[in-house]
């Protein structure tokens, strides 16, 4: 009995003993699975701090290599992906526009504030009647302010065309078809003025004239003219919002021989802007004008020629819709005794020649014009009708070439364009041009008389 008893005692010692080591076993095994979770935990941990401070770094040095960009540092990466992004990404100028310009005026200058010309004062004439005290003036500037809008309008035209002609001063090279380059420039205004039916775009046809040739003439179709390193070129163009019309133009040389003829023709056109003001008499601009321009003289090849005035050719007044508005700025003296007025607006342009001093009409005819008088005239021809209708709603008044007949859709145009220059609703202007072998040159702005100062609206770092 009592060895069952022991028996049964080292029995169940033996069952605890087994339980015993079974949870000792099982808390070893938690164990090793909680050590095995937080081990995992921790490297997980470790990976997301690394990978965190590997893109910070690479934050920093992104940022970083943008600032060397920008202060114009250039480091050798060897990266394809680079390469591409440095070439996707054009310049920006200080005043935000790219390099070539591409962005519309209207984007840079969302506020409606376009940059202002140069302001001068208006002179004071003989008989001091006018002029005076008009820049501190509370009435005179009461009145400017109600103008505003046109004002405006005439800046925003202004800037785009002078971030126009300072990109094709870079731009323009000899070589160039005479063609290509009418082309890229005004596609480059055309952008920037946020060309718009006839609310804004150009507001006539891009002048390239030539040597002998001053003024009127821009390639047709087909024209395969290059431009030359002696070449002396006119480059005159305009650009408008809701027909208020910039018309500014400079000369392009690349041989420094023409510099005193550019000299004289800009300091000529300076002359007529500062003798330029409200109640000014336009023949007195004109004897100023031609007194600056003839003190001149230039040496080309070995002969000296005096730089002479172009007696035909004059500025004139600009009005909406119509680049000559009626009166005429003479460049010579013994002009018409007429007053500027207030609230006038002017192209102050001169023309300076080593030839001959007068111009005549040459060569094919490419400028074109509708009459801004013109009354209803009945057409016969059909075409002629198509065409009028396609100047109507292009151009209206303002001036146009062929080439610009050809980008709205007209074909076979030509008897249609005779038939109405014919009949006077569309007036040709043919190139003006001197005796062959001479040089001309011009230099051209817009100002604005406004009552109470001068604003040259289209004066740039340029001239």
């Amino acid at each position: 009995m009592e060895e069952s008893v022991e028996k049964m005692q080292i029995s169940e010692e033996g069952v605890n003993h087994e339980e015993n080591s079974e949870k000792v076993d099982a808390e070893e095994v938690t164990a090793d699975v909680e050590s095995k979770e937080e081990s995992k935990n921790k490297r997980k941990k470790k990976k997301k701090a690394n990978k965190k401070a590997a893109d910070e770094a690479d934050a920093l040095a992104a940022s970083e290599g943008a600032k060397d960009k920008e202060d114009g540092v250039e480091e050798g990466t060897g990266g394809d992906a680079e390469k591409k992004k440095k070439k996707k990404n054009k310049k920006k100028g200080a005043n935000g526009q790219t390099d070539p310009p591409s962005i519309p005026i209207a984007k840079l200058f969302p506020d409606g504030n376009f940059p202002e010309g140069e302001i001068m004062h208006h002179p004071t004439v003989a008989d001091d009647r006018t002029a005076k005290d008009r820049f501190t003036s509370e009435e005179k500037r009461a009145l400017d302010r109600l103008h505003l809008d046109i004002y405006s309008d005439l800046r925003h035209a202004a800037e785009a065309h002078r971030q126009t002609r300072q990109h094709m001063q870079r731009w323009i090279k000899p070589g160039m078809t005479m063609i290509e380059i009418c082309e890229e420039l005004e596609n480059t205004a055309r952008r920037l003025i946020g060309e718009n039916g006839l609310e804004a775009g150009l507001a006539f046809p891009t002048g390239c004239s030539l040597n002998h040739c001053a003024a009127h003439y821009t390639p047709n179709a087909g024209d395969t003219t290059v431009l030359q390193y002696d070449d002396v070129c006119k480059i005159d163009f305009g650009t408008h919002i809701r027909g208020r019309i910039i018309d500014c133009a400079f000369t392009l040389t690349f041989n420094d021989k023409y510099d005193k003829l550019k000299e004289a023709v800009q300091e000529a056109t300076n002359t007529g802007i500062r003798e330029a003001g409200i109640d000014v008499r336009l023949c007195d601009i004109g004897a100023a004008i031609q007194e600056v321009m003839e003190s001149y003289e230039v040496e080309l090849d070995g002969k000296t020629y005096q730089v002479k005035s172009i007696r035909n050719l004059n500025g004139h007044s600009i009005g909406p819709y119509r680049i000559h508005s009626g009166k005429t700025v003479p460049i010579v003296k013994g002009g018409e005794t007429t007053r500027m007025e207030e609230n006038e607006f002017y192209a102050i342009e001169t023309f300076g020649s080593t030839g001959r001093g007068q111009v005549h009409d040459d060569m094919d005819c490419s400028h074109y014009m509708k009459n801004f008088d013109a009354q209803y005239v009945p057409l016969r021809l059909q075409s002629s009708k198509v065409l009028l209708n396609i100047i109507n709603k292009n151009f209206s008044t303002l001036a146009f070439c062929k080439r610009w007949l050809d980008r709205a859709g007209a074909t076979k145009y030509q008897m249609a364009l005779k038939d109405l220059c014919d009949k006077g609703v569309v007036e040709p202007y043919p190139p003006l041009c001197d005796v062959k072998g001479c040089y001309t040159a011009q230099y051209e702005h817009t100002i604005m008389l406004r009552p109470s100062c001068k604003e040259i609206v289209s004066r740039g770092d340029d001239y």
